[in-house]
Order: structure tokens, then C-alpha cells, then sequence
């Protein structure tokens, strides 16, 4: 008998298992795939080391702005998949060596809950059942794949892939086109725009990146389009042939030619044959609801991560699954939803937190929205030749506390945590003011914005 049944051995899960195995709960882990879930294997992890693989190539490409000179600058895109295999591997054994330190079992097999009962749980992996006192949902989300038609068989005959597939690609595509224009389509739109692949994204919004700042979002488009990436905003894909990919925009049909496909339209939280039905568990549109303590309607069970819907980022799950065993041990815990930072690792790098322009406007928030130029950074002018980033503070009038933080340009993916305190402790203009920024930093623009709001 487990105190405690975590379903899903991902950010979620086996951060959770990991924190319950130290608090003392007889932890079982049930993972039927490695490891790390989709992050680790198929997602943040891996597309980070190729990105990084990407941003050295460019570098190297646009030394002599930096007065540095050599020829013959080359990226082998098969020596960068297996580093990313060899990154990948590293880290999966880490979260393996941390399940045995934190006295963590764990089944590699894929789980079905069979029932409740006065006891607990029944789950079943593989030929075994075990019981668990509690049980937390922490199975993730997989690429949606929508019912366009041709695009299914693309998928299964490997012209089109999802993030899965094509982070194991071995040959750089001359032609590929990219079906979503948010943080997955771009990411691998820069890597193989850098490693030589002619790169058209097509989105059905009139901008690409989602929720991002409008501002911020069509300054990383204009630094995509400077290095020939094409986009067709605005696009519904129609359907996808052996060799193309056709779309109507503006009332007309249209086509793209393409060696290779993404799918990145979005991703789905995984529910299915798992049996959440066997103990009525609720769902809505796939994902399952939680309050915000992260329990489900079925007293014992909590779900975090992907799979209610709420926040699809690893470091969402990662606190949300601190939040549920924190609750299972009488705490009552909750996830501040509004300061989460997001990134897109591009390069340059885009990142944000907090209330956007846009949402300003739709709650009818009495804010001051400005933008300042990055170039107010020494260092930021040393190290970016051209440089054209920005950092956009959202301030609430009436206490003049931070309430958003955008930034596009270097180091924004390291910068943004700062900013997530700051609106997190609803700091004010003044408190930020007094803060000591090192120098010379990208950041400390931050600061010296303060004092021009």
C-alpha cells in the first residue's frame, strides 16, 4: 500500500514524487515512457541543445561585425542530434538517480486506473496492481494533430511530423514548412532556418507567437524575416499533399512546396485510457478541472501539469505538482497563474510575465504600458551589433506596481525570473528603484526604466 500514486513521471510528476518521497510519503512513480515526460525527452531539453547548436553557427557567421575573422564556418546537423541525444540521456538518468535518492519506486509501464474503494486507489501497470491512499495525475500532453485533410497520412508517412519526430529528423530539409506560428513552430523555424532550410510558417492569426506582446511579436518577426523566414499570416490550411502544403488567405487558395512538415499547432492534455471514467474524474475540453489547490471533483485526487489545460509550461507543472503534495500534507497552496514568465528561445530570445497590452485593455485596467530601447544597456550595445530589443513595463496607476515585464533581445530568457518576483510581490516603481542591479547587465535596464515611467 503507497501513501501516494503519481500517474506520469514528467515535470509534474516527478518533481512531485521527488518532494513526497522527501516529506516521507511511500511514493510510487508509473512512467510508461522515459523518464522526464515530453520536456526532457521530446521538447524543452532537446530543442534547447539545438538551438544553442544554431545561436554558436550564427555567431560564427556574423563574426567580423564583432572584429573577429575566420572562413569556413560549417554545422553538422547529425553531430548536433546526437549531442542532443547524448544531453538528453544525462538528464534522464539524473531524474532516475533523484527518484532512488528520494526513495521513490518506480514502474516503467503504462498505468490505468481501475478504481476506488474504501482504502484508495487501484492502478495497473503492466501485469500488476498497486494501491495507493492518494493519487496524482500528472500524464501531460501530446501534439494535436487536427483533422485537416491529407495531414494524418503525412504524419504516418513521415513527410509530416510533430515536435516528437522531428527533433530525431537526420537530414536538413531544403524546403520546410511550419503549420503554427507559436513557441514550438518558431523554435524549430529558427533552428532550421540557421542550419540552411528555406522556412515558411503558416498561421491562422494575423501575428505570430500567441499571447506575446503584439509589440514584441512583431519585432522577433521582423529579425525571422531578416534571415529569410516567410510567413503567410492569417492562413487556414486547407490540406496537405504528398509535396505541399496549401492554405487560403485573404479568399484565396494558395500552396507552398515543401520537403518536410511541423505541425505545431497546439498540444492536447493526455486523458485518454488512463480511466479517469472509473472513478469519475471530470473533465473538460480533454483537460482535466482542478480547483486551485489542484484537486480534482473525486476526494484523493489531484492533477498537475499539462493535463488540466491550465498553464502547458514544464515550470508551471513543476510548482503545480509542489502544490499538490503540499496540500496532501494540509497545506493550502496555490499557484499565482499571473507570474509565470514565458520564453521562446529564438535568438533573439523573447520572454515575458505578467499582464500584455492587450490584456490590459480587455479587463479595463487602468495601467501605463512603455517601452524602452535595450540599447540603454552597455552591454547590451557591446554584444549585439545591431541589436533592435526592447523591454516593455506595464504598471499599475494607482499603486504603481509592476503588473507586466516583456522583453525580446539576448539573455531574456535569464533575466525574466526578476521580473516574475517583481510581480509576484506586486512590487512598486519605487522598491524596484532601490534595488542594486549588477553592471554592466542587459537587466539593469529594468531598473533604469524605473526611473523614466
Amino acid at each position: 500500500m503507497y501513501d501516494l500514486i503519481v500517474l506520469g513521471g514528467g515535470p509534474a510528476g516527478y518533481n512531485a514524487a521527488e518532494r513526497a518521497g522527501h516529506k516521507g510519503l511511500k511514493t510510487l512513480l508509473i512512467e510508461g515512457r522515459a523518464l522526464g515526460g515530453v520536456c526532457l525527452n521530446e521538447g524543452c531539453i532537446p530543442t534547447k541543445t539545438l538551438l544553442y547548436s544554431a545561436k554558436i553557427f550564427d555567431y560564427a557567421k556574423h563574426s567580423a561585425e564583432y572584429g573577429v575573422s575566420f572562413s569556413g564556418a560549417s554545422i553538422d546537423h547529425n553531430a548536433v542530434i546526437d549531442r542532443k541525444g547524448k544531453v538528453v540521456k544525462t538528464l534522464v538518468s539524473g531524474v532516475g538517480a533523484s527518484m532512488k535518492k528520494a526513495g521513490v519506486e518506480v514502474v516503467s509501464q503504462y498505468g490505468t486506473i481501475l478504481g476506488k474503494d474504501a482504502e484508495g486507489f487501484t492502478v495497473k501497470a503492466g501485469d500488476k496492481e498497486y494501491k495507493g491512499t492518494k493519487l496524482l495525475v500528472c500524464t501531460g500532453s501530446s501534439a494535436a494533430v487536427p483533422p485537416i485533410p491529407g495531414l494524418r497520412e503525412a504524419v504516418a508517412s513521415g513527410f509530416a511530423m510533430t515536435n516528437r519526430e522531428i527533433l530525431d529528423l537526420r537530414k536538413v530539409p531544403e524546403k520546410l514548412v511550419v503549420i503554427g506560428g507559436g513557441v514550438i513552430g518558431l523554435e524549430m523555424a529558427s533552428y532550421f532556418n540557421s542550419v540552411g532550410s528555406k522556412v515558411t510558417v503558416v498561421e491562422m492569426l494575423d501575428h505570430i507567437a500567441g499571447p506575446t506582446d503584439s509589440e514584441i511579436s512583431k519585432i522577433l518577426q521582423k529579425n525571422y524575416m531578416k534571415k529569410g523566414v516567410e510567413f503567410m499570416l492569417g492562413a487556414k490550411v486547407t490540406s496537405v499533399g504528398s509535396d505541399c502544403v496549401n492554405y487560403e488567405i485573404n479568399g484565396k487558395q494558395e500552396s507552398v512546396k515543401a520537403d518536410a512538415v511541423l505541425v505545431s499547432i497546439g498540444r492536447r492534455a493526455e486523458t485518454k485510457d488512463i480511466g479517469l471514467e472509473n472513478i469519475g474524474v471530470l473533465t473538460e475540453r480533454g483537460a482535466i478541472v482542478t480547483n486551485e489547490y489542484m484537486e480534482t471533483n473525486v476526494a484523493g485526487v489531484w492533477a498537475a501539469g499539462d493535463v488540466n489545460g491550465k498553464s502547458m509550461l514544464a515550470h508551471t507543472a513543476y510548482r503545480e505538482g509542489e502544490v499538490a503534495v503540499a496540500n496532501m500534507l494540509g497545506a493550502r497552496e496555490r499557484v499565482n497563474y499571473n507570474a509565470i514568465p514565458s520564453v521562446i528561445y529564438t535568438n533573439p530570445e523573447v520572454a515575458a510575465v505578467g499582464e500584455t497590452t492587450e490584456t490590459v485593455k480587455a479587463k479595463g485596467l487602468d495601467a501605463k504600458v512603455e517601452s524602452y530601447t535595450l540599447k540603454y544597456s552597455g552591454r547590451y550595445i557591446a554584444e549585439n551589433e545591431g541589436g533592435d530589443g526592447i523591454v516593455k513595463l506595464i504598471i499599475g496607476k494607482e499603486h504603481r506596481n509592476i503588473i507586466g515585464v516583456h522583453m525580446i533581445g539576448n539573455y531574456a530568457s535569464e533575466i525574466i525570473y526578476g521580473a516574475a518576483m517583481m510581480v509576484d510581490r506586486e512590487m512598486r516603481v519605487e522598491q524596484v528603484q532601490k534595488l542594486v542591479f549588477p553592471h554592466p547587465t542587459v537587466g539593469e535596464v529594468i531598473r533604469e526604466a524605473m526611473f523614466m515611467i
